[in-house]
């Protein structure tokens, strides 16, 4: 213990600070909730801003630890400190939390059609501008996963001139390298931004690696812009498994599957243009491409599985500027087009041929956004959506051999046509150095490729899921937020009603529309400059999710932890550095599956990470030690029938990572 103090000691102590004082008062900060420009004040939710220096005195190593420390949201990583397979869960969906948390880059949908995960490695931390954090709030403007919110991550196309070369050594082997430059002026801009990360990581078979390029250039003209964003990647990594409870407890280091392993590659592509089309008039739109490869080799089963997903998009919009009698207003008027296949193929010891699923779905949508000012403190926000899923699945006729002699699994075909509206209400009071706000909205989610798979409980045979129906839900909200001299806060209370969600039920091995649930709970966030060289971040959540009717009504959604919490002290230098502390706290919650709560809990743990930078231009040395108390503890677990016990994915002990950036401008 006295040896932890120590090093926690001396990473703070190794920068001299001090820092002039800012006003802290409510600023005009701009944000893209209607998929244009706005005043956050606004914004009938309280929109939380993570800003570049807000990311630079983070200890954070990737994205989704960035996010960590936010009101209502929890990480949940599998493997290692590079999340290539962290979950980012907003306002309690436990283990459907992918499919319900929407993220964007640079408005553009990250996540996939499918129940794949997020590509964090193409989303340089050195870019980013800001991060728009948006509970409650998306379903008009972007639709279909957007049940818990939006998370738009905005990087950084000012064309700034300026050229990194950054590396990292760390624990485990962990070997890094960053390289970024970008350059603008009067015609245009560009950045580019390069990645590599390698580690053998802290278990047995946890091995790592990560490789991207990604960047964006644009032309300015009198009228506006045109731009392409683009973004290639590889990862790979090992994939050890879960643990049961003894080896968990004795051996967390090891692996209980020692050579399964995982890698995949993609690109993203990007070209659009916004253009002023007269003073009151702006259109914008873009166009995507994307595609992913993926391969699971998995050893412990003795069979192997390749995944190709492919994904189009276009989503153009108007803004209109105009007056509503007597006010000012804005009305914008949106489509969506997406257009998504997925082909995916199975091969093993048991199959004797293989077995091959194509899945496809098409998505149109049409929205209208409206805000106007009733007077100089109150608007009036209003919305609605109409979008239209068109989904087919097919498998074909495969014959195994599960040791039970040849079976041949017959093919199937199915199609599916849903539609689904939305529409959100709110109004919005701002006054000198304090806002509140109150809303009603509802959200939708329709199924995922990999959701239109089912088995037939009588023959096991696989069919099409064609009785999954959409899930649908009433928000209704409030919040208020305040900045005066040194203190800035936000809170909000919500309720989410939830009808016919989407999840998998371990007791019918199904994913199924489940009874009604509830999602309710407070948010509250506290930024305070304590003085001219100290300020500190603080957030509490409470998430109280449950059934509210059928088999498991007034049970605990699984995964979700009642009361989370966090707090961060930043000591900063204009000059020379800075030194930031996280403590992180997540409670106790069910374990996955567990909807009849018959088990006992998941424990919680709390843990602390450090960060100190010195700035000695044109270098600047930052160390970061995180989990500083070696805190044991899993992000994730269950409980497995077959073995009768629990099972876990522990986190990374303590890791120490030091970095080296010089700038050439």
């Amino acid at each position: 213990m006295k040896q932890q103090k120590l090093l926690a000691a001396i990473l703070c102590a190794v920068t001299p600070l001090a820092y002039a004082a800012t006003d802290n008062t409510l600023d005009e900060v701009v944000v893209t909730a209607k998929r244009f420009s706005e005043n956050a004040l606004k914004s009938a939710s309280n929109v939380i801003v993570i800003t570049a220096d807000d990311i630079r005195n983070s200890p954070a190593m990737n994205l989704p630890d960035v996010l960590k420390t936010v009101a209502g949201i929890d990480v949940r990583p599998i493997y290692g400190n590079m999340g290539i397979d962290a979950t980012v869960d907003m306002r309690g969906f436990g283990d459907t939390a992918s499919s319900n948390t929407l993220i964007l880059l640079d408005g553009q949908r990250l996540n996939p059609i499918d129940s794949g995960a997020i590509s964090w490695s193409t989303i340089p931390l050195g870019h980013i501008r800001r991060i728009e954090i948006i509970p409650g709030a998306g379903a008009v403007p972007y639709g279909d996963q957007a049940s818990s919110g939006v998370i738009n991550i905005i990087t950084d196309k000012s064309g700034t001139p300026q050229a990194t070369v950054a590396a990292t050594l760390g624990s485990y082997g962990y070997r890094g390298v960053d390289a970024d430059g970008a350059d603008g002026g009067e015609q245009g801009y560009f950045n580019v931004s390069m990645h590599y990360a390698d580690s053998t990581g802290w278990r047995q078979n946890s091995h790592m690696n990560q490789q991207a390029v990604s960047g964006s250039t644009g032309l300015y003209s009198s009228t506006g812009k045109s731009f392409l964003d683009y973004a290639l990647y590889k990862d790979a990594s090992g994939l050890p498994g879960s643990l049961f409870s003894a080896a968990f407890s004795a051996y967390p280091t090891s692996a209980r599957m020692p050579l399964d392993s995982q890698k995949r590659d993609g690109y993203r592509l990007r070209p659009g243009f916004a253009y002023a089309l007269s003073g009151v008039l702006d259109l914008e739109t873009e166009f995507s491409v994307a595609r992913e490869n993926s391969h699971g080799d998995y050893v412990s089963f003795s069979s192997t599985s390749d995944r190709t997903r492919d994904t189009l998009s276009l989503t153009p919009r108007l803004r209109w500027r105009h007056n509503a009698g007597q006010f000012n207003s804005e009305t914008v008027l949106g489509a969506d087009f997406y257009d998504g296949k997925v082909n995916a193929q199975s091969n093993g010891a048991a199959y004797l041929t293989p077995a091959v699923q194509d899945a496809a779905q098409k998505s149109t949508a049409l929205y209208i956004q409206n805000s106007t000012d009733l007077n100089s403190n109150w608007v009036l926000r209003a919305g609605v959506r109409n979008q239209r899923m068109d989904q087919r699945a097919s498998q074909s006729a495969y014959t195994a051999d599960f040791g039970f002699g040849p079976t041949v699994t017959p093919a199937f075909n199915g199609d599916a046509v849903r539609s689904r509206n939305a529409y959100d209400l709110g109004l919005v009071y701002q006054a000198d150095g304090w806002r509140a706000y109150g809303k009603i909205g509802t959200t939708f989610r329709f199924a995922n490729t990999d959701e239109l798979f089912a088995t037939d409980p009588f023959t096991y045979n696989p069919v099409f899921a064609g009785d999954l129906r959409p899930q649908h839900g009433t928000i209704r909200e409030m919040g208020a937020s305040f900045g005066q001299d040194e203190v800035r806060g936000t809170a909000t209370l919500y309720q989410l009603d939830m009808v016919d969600e989407i999840g998998f039920d371990g007791a019918t091995f199904a994913n199924t529309n489940f009874a009604p649930t509830r999602r309710s709970g407070l948010e509250a966030e506290l930024d305070w400059r304590f003085a001219a060289n100290l300020k500190g971040h603080f957030f509490y959540t409470y998430t109280n999710a449950n059934f509210r009717e059928g088999l498991y009504a007034g049970k605990e959604i699984p995964l979700v932890s009642r009361d989370k919490a966090a707090a961060q002290l930043i000591w900063l230098d204009g000059q020379l550095g800075s030194c930031s502390v996280i403590a992180n706290y997540v409670g106790d919650r069910r374990y996955s599956g567990d909807f009849a709560n018959a088990l006992s809990k998941l424990p919680g743990y709390l843990t602390v990470d450090i960060q100190a930078s010195r700035d000695m231009k044109p270098w600047t040395i930052t160390a970061k030690l995180l989990n500083v108390f070696d805190k044991r503890y899993a992000p994730y677990g269950g409980y497995s029938t077959g073995w009768h016990d629990y099972y876990y994915y522990p986190a990374d002990a303590r890791s120490l990572f030091v970095n080296a950036r010089y700038s050439f401008r």
